[in-house]
């Protein structure tokens, strides 16, 4: 396997490694009931993040590979969280974030972004990148429209948790649309890109 290291000023997204230290890390993101409450799984124990890292290492093989699930990690070199990008056919991926809360509202989920663009649209010369948030989630709203993407439309029905079904509000940013990351040029692919 080639490895995937996305820098930018503050933050490093990496691949997963299968330690309990990396399982403890992912666990205090998908165990908290209010940081997943956006997102279309419910909390997750020890054992289900164990067997998610599991899953990460598998698809990180693939060739060619489609799931890219990367560590976020601090300046300190502390996971904080969690990057996805998903290839879907030739040109398009699908991308998004989850932060442990007590990194919210530091600008994390707007790097991270920033560095999944720059992946997407540079290494893997994708032409478009969509995502999805829950309809209360105001703060990836945010982040998405600041980083260019455009709103789509809303998706009925898209997910069921917790009993319920729960709508999503879909974004996309086209290659031509992209400005770039807003630090400028800081940001640096090192290693491969795995696929």
């Amino acid at each position: 396997m080639e490895t995937l290291r996305l820098a930018g000023p503050r933050l490093t997204l990496r691949e997963y490694r299968h330690t309990p230290e990396e399982v403890a890390a992912l666990h205090a993101v998908h165990g908290d009931p209010e940081t997943v409450r956006h997102l279309p799984f419910g909390v997750r124990d020890f054992e289900d993040c164990a067997d998610q890292v599991e899953l990460y290492l598998e698809a990180a093989e693939e060739d060619p590979r489609t799931h890219y699930r990367l560590a976020v990690d601090d300046p300190a070199g502390d996971p904080i969280g969690q990057a996805a990008l998903t290839r879907e056919g030739g040109h398009a991926a699908w991308l998004g974030c989850v932060l442990r809360r007590d990194t919210w509202g530091r600008g994390h989920a707007a790097e991270v972004t920033a560095l999944l663009c720059g992946f997407g649209f540079g290494a893997l010369g994708l032409h478009r990148l969509a995502a999805r948030c829950d309809p209360a989630n105001t703060a990836s709203v945010k982040v998405l429209t600041r980083a260019g993407f455009r709103y789509e439309g809303r998706i009925r029905a898209e997910s069921h948790r917790d009993g319920a079904w729960h709508d999503a509000l879909q974004y996309s940013l086209l290659a031509p649309e992209w400005t770039g990351p807003p630090w400028a040029g800081e940001s640096r692919l090192q290693g491969g890109t795995g696929g």
